[in-house]
């Protein structure tokens, strides 16, 4: 149950061991995904002490209204709802929010809002920031005008351009995602429009991000344009750290390599200063060089 006892869909890894977790961490799916996103990365941090609880956000998956945007207000409520849970089971856990594209877009929208976040570390996964100031003028337009005069109606990418587009090289998982009834093919219009101002906020907010904040991306990555991570990673504070994944894809959780990005965020929990395993280059410089 969340904060107002809308009962969302969770998924756990890790939770039922006879020792209690070092940490924990509360995971934030992609749009039109669900918990099961992290079904790889459950069980292997699950071996190494890590427990994972993903719930499926408002409008996706197994929580209620399915296909209907939820909003950034209740995205929040959700995910500090979440973290207080965490806090609240595991009291001498580490707690931190591993977000993937929307759901790392969520986090920092988050973090954004009033109060701050009560997580002790944040690893944001190919983060969704490719809001309106990055859209080209026509298609905001179309946008807007589609959310406003027919809202509910889906929307789906022409079968040329979704040929074209991979999230990951992990073909096992893209057939997985294929078949599992959970997840959305057809988008409602005003869900685009929502997602959209989510990743403003979040392009935005990312000058925020104080504290220990991991930033993710892969060189592949064909959902979040390399510009558009780039401009939210020079936004973002001397505090925070970056990492750019030459092997890398929009679903870094999921690639074939994921466990190279797996061992990186385990090190970061572990000590956040510490160099990561991978030796990864830090977004913007190795972004721009391989342009």
């Amino acid at each position: 149950m969340s904060f107002d006892g809308a009962a969302l869909g969770l998924s756990a890894w890790g939770h039922n061991r006879s020792d209690e977790p070092w940490a924990v961490l509360i995971a934030l799916h992609g749009m039109n995904d669900y918990a099961a996103a992290f079904y790889l990365a459950g069980p292997w941090f699950a071996e190494r002490g890590v427990a994972i609880y993903a719930y499926d956000q408002r409008g996706f998956g197994r929580s209620p209204l399915r296909g209907v945007w939820g909003g950034r207000n209740l995205m929040t409520e959700d995910l500090r709802a979440a973290i207080a849970l965490a806090r609240r089971d595991h009291p001498d856990a580490l707690i931190g929010v591993l977000g993937e594209s929307m759901g790392a877009a969520a986090a920092i929208a988050a973090i954004d809002a009033d109060a701050p976040l009560d997580a002790d570390r944040v690893i944001l996964s190919a983060p969704a920031v490719w809001g309106w100031s990055a859209l080209p003028d026509a298609y905001a337009l179309t946008l807007w005008l589609g959310a406003h005069t027919f809202p509910s109606r889906p929307v789906t990418a022409p079968r040329n351009v979704t040929r074209r587009i991979v999230s990951t090289d992990n073909e096992e998982a893209l057939r997985r995602a294929g078949r599992d009834p959970h997840m959305i093919w057809a988008t409602r219009i005003d869900a685009v429009y929502g997602l959209v101002g989510l990743m403003e906020s979040a392009a935005q907010g990312a000058s925020n991000l104080h504290g220990d904040v991991l930033y993710l991306y892969g060189a592949h990555d064909q959902i979040i344009p390399r510009e558009a991570a780039l401009t939210a990673a020079r936004r973002l504070p001397a505090t925070a750290r970056t990492a750019y994944y030459a092997d890398g894809y929009h679903w870094l959780l999921r690639d074939l390599q994921a466990e190279v990005v797996y061992a990186d965020i385990l090190a970061f929990l572990r000590d956040p200063d510490a160099p990561l395993p991978s030796d990864a280059p830090p977004l913007v410089g190795a972004a721009q060089a391989n342009r």
